[in-house]
């Protein structure tokens, strides 16, 4: 299965252009790929070197903020199937959108999230866990 992952507010907390504190999501993401599942990350983040390129950037500052998203997969030994695209889907679309079985996202209808005290909202990855294994898309820990 393909699986699109969001980044902020997903796999860390929201603090960008910082990557933010952990919430749980790199054991979950490590038991899909050892499990034979491919993880896109599918984010907003994009490295940008000119602060006066077209490239919208609410904070106006440059900075390498997808190479970092990245480097979180890579420093928790997570491979990445693709980086904002399906590395496949060019062969049968020309859709800009990525292609995935399945998309965990913040923003998504349905993605069970938990609220902290300061009223930061995230990911759950405990409630995530449980569906992916009660779908039978995760099988063991």
């Amino acid at each position: 299965m393909i699986i699109a992952i969001d980044f902020d507010g997903t796999c860390v907390a929201h603090e960008f252009p910082k990557i933010g504190k952990e919430i749980g999501a790199a054991p979950v993401l490590k038991q899909l790929v050892k499990e034979g599942h491919k993880l896109v990350l599918n984010t907003m983040r994009s490295d940008k070197k000119d602060v006066n390129s077209t490239d919208y950037n609410i904070h106006g500052e440059s900075g390498d903020y997808l190479t970092q998203a990245v480097n979180w997969f890579k420093e928790r030994e997570i491979p990445l199937y693709g980086i904002n695209e399906n590395p496949t889907q060019k062969s049968w679309t020309d859709s800009p959108k990525v292609y995935a079985d399945l998309y965990i996202d913040d923003a998504t209808l349905g993605c069970p999230l938990y609220k902290e005290e300061s009223g930061a909202i995230y990911v759950d990855w405990v409630r995530v866990f449980k569906m992916l294994v009660d779908r039978g898309i995760i099988f063991s820990k």
